[in-house]
């Protein structure tokens, strides 16, 4: 097993059992640099909040259990649902819509 199959075990051990390594990630997202996180950092999704002039922006906290990267872009893995967002500069992830329930969906939207 590779470090980088260790570390996907350890924080995603349902997905790796499932048949999930890093290099069958890389291969279905078409990026050779795709990488497992810390899910210890703050992350946010885009949310609709009602105010007087109707809809604006504002952010909810995400718990994710996994987080990949892809470059700049992440998938964020919270319950059941795929999260894709922009990771910053500072570690932080912002995720602008959920990509559903299937990984290898949320995989080839990239």
């Amino acid at each position: 097993m590779t470090p980088e199959d260790s570390a996907l075990a350890e924080v995603a051990p349902e997905l790796f059992r499932a048949g999930w390594t890093v290099e069958r990630i890389r291969s279905v997202s078409r990026d050779l640099s795709a990488t497992v996180l810390s899910p210890d950092r703050i992350v946010l999704v885009e949310s609709a909040v009602a105010g007087a002039g109707g809809a604006a922006a504002g952010y909810a906290r995400l718990r994710p259990a996994v987080i990949l990267a892809f470059h700049d872009l992440c998938l964020v893995q919270e319950e059941d649902e795929w999260y894709m967002g922009q990771l910053n500069t500072d570690g932080s992830v912002v995720c602008w819509a959920s990509y559903g329930s299937d990984l290898e969906a949320a995989l080839r939207a990239l």
